[in-house]
């Protein structure tokens, strides 16, 4: 059993994932926040208290750390005596952080793949590049790593291996669908650090089609669909960091990311990518001022923490999944949705930092438990996904299943026995 919890970052999801962690420091143990601006750190700390969040009475401290720095990092760890390590900043920390935990020996979670700063759409697969490098060491320390535990990655990695465990005899797709159906009222703005969102689609979209990797351009190929909640929305194929674990960790041909974009967003999008206003190489002003485009237009646009407030709306994450079941071709949707002015009414967030924070403490809860500390590097869908399913439903993020039976909430009772036996997932990690 592991106890107290270190959260580097103090952006929109390390600000949910703090609030969760205090309601649920029963189970987690003491709570400690560390950024490089030790005042985001002190805010959240005092939003905290002032919302009586924590369950029952313990440690809830900020801390001032460069999560860059490994020893720094390794000092906080051992001073806080923290067990677990979530990197909620960003995902240009994460092998830095890994490394911390791996020396200390301490349990690692994060919510997004690792990324170079200085590189943008690298070769998939793109966990090949850096985090599974060092699966061989985690498992020879006895090293818990959970990898991308947010919703996308994270929860939608368990949706698929709900499907291919418990319901499906061969899986033919997995389509992972991401809508934002909300509004912040904003000219222009990004739901998180718009250095990270901009990288996403500024790259060459990678999916995982009749089992090889097939490239397109982004706004190239989209599909329209008929929602529960949310309604009829078009998505656009996108790359994303489930695929490139997914298409190593499941026997699936067939695996496919699918965002949605307004025609505004396209627009703003499409004129900075063609200025070259989203570039992250240097360029040197008529003053001779060196700059990076991409951090120029970070600096000017609004922060996603300041959105939250004027939020409304709904967001809809989901897996819709085809294959074969009993014989019979079938179709599976297992889907979220979650609310913006719900998620700020209790963590001071809108949904978008909602759907990834919360999952992480799930996962942090798992491992204080004992049931998700795997000793080794894993992606979510290398682990059991009932039990992380059914604790997101508890904790504010209920799932729902729609097949030929219905549309129906997650009952963990209908998917408790495997269906696929084990040699038909072809895992990863060799196990």
């Amino acid at each position: 059993m592991k106890k107290n919890v270190l959260i580097i970052g103090a952006g929109g999801v390390a600000q949910v994932a703090a609030y969760k962690a205090a309601m649920h420091n029963d189970v987690l143990g003491d709570i400690h926040i560390a950024s490089r601006t030790m005042s985001k750190c002190e805010a959240l700390v005092a939003g905290i208290l002032d919302k009586k969040a924590l369950k029952r009475p313990g440690i809830l401290a900020a801390h001032q750390l460069d999560a860059m720095d490994v020893e720094a990092t390794k000092a906080l760890i051992r001073r806080t005596k923290s067990q677990i390590v979530l990197n909620a900043g960003s995902s240009f920390l994460n092998m830095s952080v890994l490394r911390a935990c791996i020396d200390t020996g301490v349990a690692y979670i994060d919510t997004a793949i690792h990324e170079d700063p200085t590189k943008v759409c690298e070769t998939p697969p793109w966990y090949g590049n850096y985090e599974w490098k060092q699966r061989e060491e985690c498992e020879r320390k006895g090293v818990t790593a959970i990898l991308g535990a947010g919703f996308d990655p994270g929860v939608v990695n368990a949706y698929a291996a709900l499907a291919a465990n418990a319901y499906f005899d061969r899986i033919e797709s997995i389509d992972i669908i991401d809508v934002n159906a909300g509004s912040h009222g904003r000219y222009f703005a990004t739901n998180f650090d718009p250095e990270i969102n901009f990288r996403e689609f500024t790259g060459t979209v990678w999916s995982w089609q009749e089992r090889q990797w097939t490239a397109n351009k982004m706004f190239e190929v989209k599909r329209t669909d008929d929602l529960p909640v949310v309604g009829s929305h078009t998505t656009y194929l996108t790359g994303h960091d489930e695929v490139h674990s997914l298409s190593a960790n499941l026997d699936v041909p067939n695996i496919r990311f699918w965002m949605g974009f307004g025609e505004h967003y396209i627009n703003v999008f499409t004129v900075l990518n063609t200025l070259g206003l989203l570039s992250e190489k240097p360029v040197v002003t008529a003053e001779g001022l060196e700059v990076v485009p991409l951090k120029v237009v970070k600096a000017v646009l609004p922060d996603p923490m300041s959105l939250a407030p004027d939020y409304a709306g709904k967001t809809f994450i989901g897996d819709l999944v085809k294959g074969v079941r009993d014989g019979v071709e079938t179709e599976l949707l297992v889907y979220n949705v979650a609310d913006h002015e719900e998620a700020f009414a209790e963590t001071n967030s809108q949904a978008i930092s909602y759907t990834a924070g919360v999952p992480a403490i799930a996962a942090a809860m798992l491992i204080a438990r004992g049931e998700w500390d795997c000793h080794r590097m894993v992606n979510v869908e290398e682990l059991p996904p009932v039990p992380f399913i059914d604790l997101l439903g508890k904790i504010g993020l209920p799932t729902r299943i729609r097949d030929d039976k219905g549309d129906r909430t997650f009952d963990p009772k209908e998917f408790a026995e495997r269906r696929t036996p084990p040699e038909r997932i072809a895992r990863v990690s060799g196990t």
